[in-house]
């Protein structure tokens, strides 16, 4: 039996345990013990008690002796010591079956369980995607219904279909009446062409005709000047006559 010694920590902190004998020594003292029938340290092994039974009883059976009742009795001895080790071992035996069979139930309980954690985490993927579907589904719904709200909340067609035919009218009359603008400004384009065409004909007539009369004009005042001098001239030479 492996000896042990704990350390009791405070709050907070972990138990600590300290093992004489390591987990593999343990095991090979458990599988002496199931063995040799012995549960304790103390006292004789079965098996060993069992082995000097028959030790004792194989020696006085080569002893020469007349020793019959002797051997007898060692072999009497022997037999009950045979069968008391014997039950514990029956007992053993159907206490492993058991353990064996438990065992085995519990590998399929095990992998039953397993199944259905596979199954569950199956279902609850599966689950998580009807969820997203049903999200998605819903706010198609909720979508669906603000544009059906929205669509109520509009006039009927046959109204939408007057107010369109009068906007269709009036694009025709806002059409024509640009063409007419457009045809009018092109004239008025026209007529301002000319006038400033006629504009800058009168204006060189102008500067012509002024050109003109300064020209006229400065030849009779050198007309003037030239009949001055002479006037002069003639009258000097009166003058000197005299």
């Amino acid at each position: 039996m492996s000896i042990k010694s704990r350390k009791f920590a405070g709050k907070g902190e972990s138990v600590a345990s300290h093992y004489a004998f390591g987990p593999l020594e343990d095991d090979i003292i458990i599988k002496h013990r199931l063995l040799t029938r012995t549960t304790t340290t103390r006292g004789e092994p079965p098996l060993k008690k069992l082995q000097k039974k028959f030790t004792t009883f194989a020696l006085e059976i080569e002893k020469e002796a007349d020793n019959y009742s002797d051997c007898e009795r060692l072999a009497k001895a022997f037999l009950q010591e045979l069968n008391t080790f014997e039950i514990p071992l029956l007992k053993s035996k159907a206490v492993i079956d058991a353990n064996v069979r438990e065992k085995e139930n519990f590998d399929d309980l095990k992998g039953e369980i397993n199944k259905q954690i596979v199954q569950a985490q199956a279902d609850i993927e599966d689950l998580k995607r009807q969820l997203e579907e049903s999200k998605v589904e819903r706010k198609h719904k909720e979508e669906g219904e603000a544009i059906r709200k929205l669509i109520a909340m509009q006039p009927p067609r046959s109204e939408t279909q007057k107010v369109i035919t009068e906007l269709e009218k009036e694009i025709a009359m806002l059409e024509a009446e640009n063409t007419a603008s457009s045809r009018t400004l092109d004239l008025r384009k026209k007529q301002f062409a000319l006038l400033l065409h006629v504009v800058d004909e009168l204006q060189n007539t102008i500067e012509e005709e002024q050109r003109s009369l300064v020209e006229e004009m400065k030849n009779v005042v050198d007309d003037h000047n030239k009949s001055g001098v002479e006037d002069a001239t003639m009258g000097a030479e009166a003058m000197a006559v005299d």
